[in-house]
């Protein structure tokens, strides 16, 4: 049909624009935000583009679902604008036969929303918490740039360092300040290295000096030595130690505590809320002269957040034991569900109350 392929064509250009701009603009977000992570130890400043690449890739269940609800709404409201749509309702059709062609332009992205969803969103999770865990536990040693101070993970170490630069682990020209609630040490050498000792890492000075000094009496102690050993990396935490959202979907049915089943519901409620954005879109699409193009987009933003806040306050609840997890998904999902049919329905039939009053008190009025 003519007018069902012109309606695709155009949501397909408006959905490629705003998943252009909705990229750009969380990738500069994200970006700025890792670069901070990074400035601070949290992330190897050589791998931001990966985490970078991870978290973006953990947002495109969102980005993907908002660019069809404002491509659709912007292309139906542009219907009512320039009148196309009166002349598809005087044809004999109504809203309800725009389900079809929104239906058949939405369900292959739905299908790629619901794989982002349950397939790439917790290896993306566990791809860059990996990434974190595996810089944070590095040693000391390997975090130090040469020829600057910086601090340790923990933040009680300030290293300065010379690397060797033919091997990693050692070093020349050693400064380290470790400060604790109980006493000051300052110490350098000539040369230090790294030592595995089990499942632990220490650096290992070598001709060097020591001062120490003791908060509560001031006293200060003045040592030489040949060599001095000092932790530099904590124990490994166990790997298979997952949170929920770095859980696939099977491993959040095999485990079925209140966490993971807070998180199986919040996955299976952005596939839900997908589907009834199609409807909350034919709903909202229309077109008022007085208010201006852009009060249907700042309306539909507005619906697109208090519904997904409410899906993620809802995952917040069923953590704290407020709310059951598939009594909150029936009645969030299901109540937007059954308000945006309803709402179809009477714009389909155009129902007022005006109409059904006086039929209402004619019943009620005895003969």
């Amino acid at each position: 049909m003519l007018f069902d392929s012109s309606l695709k064509q155009e949501l397909n250009r408006g959905f490629g624009a705003t998943l252009v701009v909705l990229v750009t603009v969380v990738m500069t977000m994200v970006l700025i935000r890792t670069l901070g992570l990074a400035s601070t130890g949290n992330v190897n400043p050589a791998e931001v583009s990966l985490v970078l690449g991870f978290t973006v890739l953990g947002y495109l269940p969102t980005i993907f679902t908002l660019s069809l609800f404002i491509a659709m709404v912007a292309t139906l409201s542009r219907l009512y604008r320039d009148n196309e749509m009166v002349i598809w309702l005087t044809s004999g059709h109504g809203l309800m036969q725009l389900l079809r062609p929104l239906w058949q332009f939405n369900w292959p992205l739905i299908l790629i929303v619901s794989l982002l969803i349950l397939l790439v969103w917790p290896w993306s999770n566990q791809q860059v918490q990996d990434l974190r865990e595996r810089y944070e536990k590095r040693g000391d040693l390997e975090r130090v740039t040469p020829g600057q101070f910086q601090s340790s993970a923990s933040g009680q170490r300030v290293f300065f360092i010379e690397k060797d630069q033919s091997d990693d682990l050692q070093g020349k020209n050693v400064f380290i300040s470790i400060h604790d609630a109980e006493k000051t040490v300052i110490a350098t050498a000539r040369t230090g290295r790294i030592d595995q000792r089990g499942d632990e890492r220490f650096l290992v000075l070598e001709h060097g000096q020591r001062l120490e000094r003791r908060h509560a009496t001031q006293e200060m102690t003045l040592a030489e030595f040949d060599n001095y050993a000092t932790r530099i990396s904590r124990t490994l935490v166990n790997p298979t130690q997952l949170s929920a959202k770095m859980l696939s979907f099977n491993e959040l049915l095999s485990q079925p505590n209140l966490e993971n089943q807070a998180e199986m519901v919040w996955r299976l409620g952005g596939i839900l809320a997908c589907l009834n954005f199609v409807l909350l879109a034919l709903l909202m699409a229309q077109f008022n002269p007085r208010s201006g193009r852009g009060l249907q987009l700042m309306l539909a933003l507005f619906s697109f957040l208090v519904y997904t806040n409410m899906i993620n306050i809802g995952k917040a609840w069923m953590v704290n034991h407020k709310v059951t997890p598939w009594g909150f998904t029936l009645a969030l999902h299901g109540g937007v569900f059954a308000f945006a049919l309803v709402g179809i329905l009477v714009r389909h039939h155009q129902w007022s109350w005006r109409h059904w009053l006086p039929r209402l008190v004619s019943q009620r009025v005895p003969p």
